[in-house]
């Protein structure tokens, strides 16, 4: 029992310093680089939040966004304005056919809860978020339907 109770404190701690590392921010306290990227990045969506946060001892910039037809989009932006990453919300029937029978295997049974297509650099790949018997996982796909481990 006093075991688990430290286990609960330090997963505790460990979730509230995660926190504290992103901060909210306001569109004038971005480097100008960034804010130029971010008014590129929402002529067509809807800024849901921005906020800074260091990755990997990087200063990096999240930009939350949701489009016109409801689905989210996500995209980390370095401090000099360049785009690193993009997580966008898909529908499952829009998504290449090896990745999506690859997902629809991994939830045999369950349910699939969000599709992400997942951009960084060059490389795309998918994540889907699954519910099955209760429980809730993720499954990683590259674009050629592979799984990633």
């Amino acid at each position: 029992m006093r075991t688990l109770m430290v286990l609960n404190i330090a997963t505790l701690l460990l979730g509230a310093g995660a926190l504290a590392a992103e901060k909210k921010m306001k569109m004038q306290d971005l480097p100008p680089a960034v804010q130029q990227t971010v008014k590129e990045q929402t002529k067509n969506a809807t800024r849901v939040g921005l906020s800074k946060e260091v990755e990997k001892g990087k200063t990096v910039f999240e930009l939350e966004t949701k489009k016109p037809n409801g689905q989210t989009r996500d995209l980390i932006i370095d401090a000099g304005g360049a785009v690193l990453s993009v997580e966008e919300e898909m529908a499952l029937d829009t998504i290449p056919a090896l990745v999506k029978a690859a997902i629809e295997k991994s939830a045999a049974g369950g349910k699939i809860s969000r599709v992400e297509m997942v951009t960084e650099g060059k490389e795309v790949s998918y994540e889907a978020a699954l519910q099955k018997n209760g429980k809730k996982s993720s499954v990683t796909v590259k674009a050629d339907g592979t799984l990633v481990k």
